[in-house]
């Protein structure tokens, strides 16, 4: 074996394991497999043009080179971003935890709590702050989150409003300039008009549906919106207020205003910066508005024994079930980041937040007075941490600041503005002092503490925060370690067995593609530093672009949208700028079959499009005949097609290429939704099935572990006629020459997580990456067959294979008693994650093993399933005392004095002999979900606070 070949270490299957696999599936070789598996007429005539795979090693090396080459500035930039200090404690048991960083959404509760409890933890903190009612488990940035406060208000318009057509929405020009730009994206194809605007000068006409402000403003200053807000309620508008999160600790939070949506970014709660991301954002609002809030939520209900048990609520309201009906597309969180600033509450509690929010204002006022007795003009009369200063001659500042290594944020030629952080100390302040004083010609002024108040007493917080015990008991290290590792316990992940979880493509995420994440040397850039700053993120996002460009056979890639869902739209919204250009705005038909992710219809209405649904065969293949009538009738209007392939139902379908020649004949564009992209790699790519777009998961097939629900990247990479429209950013230019407005507010998006990708593809090559396809393949039909006689699989190719997942149908079960949710809870006793339930058919199971699983851990989960299937024929459709109605297990259950079950302990906890070698124990029983949704609690509330009324 060449131990400096990652391929062997990535893919699970060894070449001693491929005789018995090939065996069961019944085929020859790999090759005659896949020749079976995707039409001939779309597999690729040559190999993948990318160099060989390097080692771990060299990576490494490689890595560590081109971080030298960014510079790590002090960087007092600011605009929404700030240095953090990230506690050690948080950073060795979360950021580098796979415990942590592999496990997948919490669907399934009952082996999720440990998550659950932490995204409690950080929606307690956001309502604390922001003195609001309700607030859900992250978003995707500030800008995202603001975007999405604009449309949430825009769907709860008042009745009179939507009657006529009131459309206007109020942007404060104090608002940061990336979340302009993603306002202008996101306002365009729904028609909503934006005024921009000096708060202080609104008029507050019956034109306006809504208002968004900024706390403190881009450059620093404070207002009072409390006068605003009072008369924007008199007059029937919604306000909305991006504030941010470290200033609440002094400031008056929002919530006492009675604004309604407070949003913002937890990232200098503990969150490198990364170059624009992964961070997350918050959504906070009124608990009225509960059922149109965007992206998750996290409840308290109880289980079947009646103790207290966490789980995501109010699931009706999400994108997945009311698809183009949904506002919003979100469906990827950023649960990591949400977690470790959660954590970073937890552990430093009120007095610590107070002292670190204390420190940065009383450093701001230091520096103020130093500048001032400089001779400068500050124009912010009431500050947190920003300082806004006229400067005469700011090129020369500039040079002066870069020769000292310190950037500050140059608004025009005139003024500069400062942010100081958590991470400057009274060096650093001496030191950003000498450049005023320098560019004076003159000596720096001694640094002094200032007793003066900056703050007014109307804009002081008195109200509490954090008071909860959960909040003021593990301010030591030993007792947040012990209280992470509690919470980890309770979290199935993939460091403790495969989860085979169709459609999500839960891979291995190797540690030498995630070590580089905590080096300070890709954490501590700044988003909007000069480009030849970050000249080494500069390679690896070039070179991300170009493998990526290689693996789908197109022109040019976006690496700005940062989630799957956000690929989608940033593609719609390339394809609707493309028919602009060309004239034929009217084009506004996007055909979505049946079967489609539930993000597809959801981006499609957010992109202004009309959704036509077509149907599937009774093989699960798109209708063609009923495609073609869609397509006759909507010729004229007809923008896009979007497409999974292989398909949802996990088959190539043969008629693809017929597919989309019809869409272009007819003046459409197709996209094709990457989701399944890990069985397309090194094989066919979209450019050959005749796609024009795609978004790439590069959380599923390119290794960016799933963090409990993100972080995700969802980049989209485009055919020559859309090239010239992809995304832009309004502070560092990117995308095409006639570049769409933002998608996210970082110009490169989530840039820190792309590092894994570029790894990933780096290690393994042409000829890995192309393995890895293969072997996933190779699993899925392996599996398949093992079931064979016991399970039914849906839907199959041509040919009889699956791709890289298929779909187990238990409906059948129902005349034993059994529900698919009974399967999925049992497998939890077995050691496993449940594959993805009741999607895309409902009653079903959908399994994709993956690449990287043993042959051993492959039998293990057949083993469980067969199982499961004997479990199933002894059921009795009259007793519901059984075994799968019951499950899962708990400790607590199994190790009762009582034991009133029709089946052994035994079986129940310890069913096969592998599980007692490695038992995960579920921490709760089944969670009632209809009781959490009737009592809605979504902060860390005592356990008397959800009795049933």
């Amino acid at each position: 074996m060449n131990t400096e070949v990652f391929a062997s270490r990535h893919i699970g299957i060894t070449e001693n394991d491929l005789p018995k696999m090939l065996e069961t599936i019944g085929v020859d070789s790999i090759e005659q497999l896949i020749q079976e598996t995707i039409p001939n007429e779309i597999r690729l005539e040559s190999t993948l043009q990318l160099p060989e795979g390097v080692s771990e090693h060299e990576f490494l090396n490689h890595l560590e080179a081109l971080s030298r080459k960014n510079s790590v500035f002090k960087t007092y930039i600011g605009m929404g971003y700030h240095e953090s200090l990230t506690p050690s404690v948080i950073k060795r048991n979360i950021l580098e935890n796979p415990g942590w960083y592999t496990a997948y959404t919490p669907y399934q509760a009952e082996i999720a709590q440990g998550r659950l409890e932490a995204l409690l933890n950080f929606q307690t903190m956001v309502c604390d702050l922001t003195g609001m009612e309700l607030a859900n488990a992250s978003l995707l940035d500030e800008s995202t989150a603001a975007a999405e406060a604009m449309t949430m208000l825009y769907d709860i318009r008042s009745r009179q409003q939507k009657k006529e057509g009131v459309l206007k929405f109020f942007v404060s020009e104090e608002v940061l300039p990336q979340t302009l730009s993603l306002l202008q994206t996101r306002s365009l194809p729904l028609g909503i008009e934006l005024v921009i605007g000096n708060h202080e000068d609104f008029n507050f006409s019956s034109e306006f549906y809504g208002a968004l402000l900024q706390y403190p403003g881009k450059y620093g200053q404070v207002h009072n919106y409390a006068e605003f807000v009072q008369n924007a309620k008199a007059n029937d508008i919604k306000v909305a207020v991006a504030a941010d999160i470290l200033s609440l600790v002094m400031l008056t939070p929002p919530g006492e205003w009675g604004v309604d949506v407070v949003v913002g970014t937890t990232q200098r709660f503990g969150i490198p910066l990364g170059y624009g991301g992964p961070h997350a954002a918050f959504f906070a609002t009124k608990e009225e508005y509960k059922r149109s809030i965007p992206g998750r939520i996290i409840g308290v209900t109880k289980d079947s024994d009646g103790n207290r048990a966490l789980r995501m609520a109010l699931q009706t309201r999400e994108q997945h079930i009311k698809r183009d009906k949904a506002t919003s597309n979100i469906c990827t969180a950023q649960v990591l980041l949400a977690v470790m600033a959660g954590m970073y509450a937890v552990y430093h509690g009120p007095k610590g937040l107070q002292f670190i929010a204390e420190k940065v204002h009383a450093s701001t006022k230091k520096l103020a007075m130093g500048i001032t007795q400089l001779g400068y003009e500050q124009e912010n009369t009431i500050y947190f941490d920003t300082l806004l200063v006229k400067v005469d001659e700011a090129t020369k500042l500039r040079a002066i600041a870069e020769s000292k290594e310190i950037n500050l944020n140059h608004v025009d030629e005139k003024s500069v503005s400062i942010s100081v952080n958590e991470a400057t100390s009274h060096k650093d302040l001496e030191l950003l002092l000498s450049c005023f004083a320098e560019l004076k010609g003159d000596s720096s002024p001694h640094l002094e503490s200032t007793s003066e108040e900056i703050l007014p007493m109307g804009l002081k917080r008195v109200a509490p925060y954090l008071e909860h015990e959960v909040f003021n008991s593990y301010h030591s290290e030993t007792e947040l370690m012990r209280y992470i590792k509690k919470l980890e316990r309770k979290d199935l992940a993939l460091n403790h067995s495969m989860i085979s979880l169709g459609s999500c493509t839960m891979k291995l995420n190797a540690a030498s593609e995630m070590l580089p994440l905590s080096w300070a040397n890709w954490g501590n850039i700044h988003p909007f530093v000069p480009l030849d700053q970050a000249e080494g993120y500069q390679i690896v996002l070039k070179e991300l672009e170009h493998q990526l460009n290689e693996i789908t056979g197109f022109a040019a890639t976006s690496l700005q949208p940062n989630s799957g869902a956000q690929g989608e739209y940033a593609g719609l919204m390339t394809i609707r700028a493309y028919h602009r250009s060309r004239g034929e705005e009217h084009r506004n038909i996007c055909i979505i079959p049946a079967s489609a992710h539930g993000t597809n219809p959801a981006s499609a209405v957010m992109a202004g499009m009309k959704v036509v649904v077509t149907k599937t065969d009774e093989h699960g293949n798109i209708d063609v005949a009923d495609l073609e009538e869609k397509v006759l009738q909507h010729s004229q209007n007809l923008a896009a097609l979007m497409v999974t392939y292989p398909s949802t139902h996990g088959v190539f379908e043969s008629s693809i290429v017929k597919i989309t020649k019809l869409i272009h004949d007819h003046g459409g564009q197709v996209y094709m939704d990457g989701a399944n992209m890990n069985a397309q790699v090194g094989l066919t790519n979209p450019a050959v099935i005749g796609a024009d777009v795609c978004h790439l998961n590069l959380h599923k097939t390119f290794a960016i572990p799933h963090g409990g629900g993100g972080p995700g990247v969802g980049p989209i990479c485009v055919a020559p006629q859309l090239k010239p429209f992809l995304p832009s950013n309004p502070v560092v230019p990117t995308g095409g020459e006639k570049a769409i407005t933002a998608i996210s507010a970082a110009p490169w998006g989530s840039a820190l997580a792309c590092l894994i990708s570029y790894g990933y593809i780096k290690m393994l090559g042409a000829k890995g990456v192309t393995d890895a396809t293969r072997i996933a393949i190779l699993n899925a039909n392996y599996i398949k067959d093992r079931l064979k006689g016991k399970y039914d699989v849906l839907y199959t190719g041509e040919r009889g294979r699956a791709a890289h997942e298929m779909i187990i149908d238990c409906r059948p079960f129902k005349a034993h008693g059994i529900e698919v949710t009974d399967i999925a809870k049992r497998l939890m006793d077995y050691g496993f994650h449940a594959p993805t339930v009741s999607f895309p058919v409902a009653g079903t199971i959908m399994i994709e093993p993956t690449e990287s699983e043993s042959l051993a851990e492959l039998d293990r989960f057949c083993e469980a399933l067969l199982a499961i299937r004997q479990e199933i024929d002894e059921a009795d459709a009259e007793n519901p005392n059984n075994i799968l109605k019951n499950a899962p297990h708990t400790l607590a259950m199994v190790t009762s004095d009582t034991w009133e079950y029709p089946y052994s302990r035994k079986k129940a906890a310890f069913p096969l002999p592998f599980v007692s070698e490695n038992k995960f124990w579920p921490t709760v029983r089944r969670a009632d979900e209809a009781f959490g949704d009737r009592n809605l609690i979504c902060t860390c509330a005592p356990i008397e606070a959800y009795a049933e009324v």
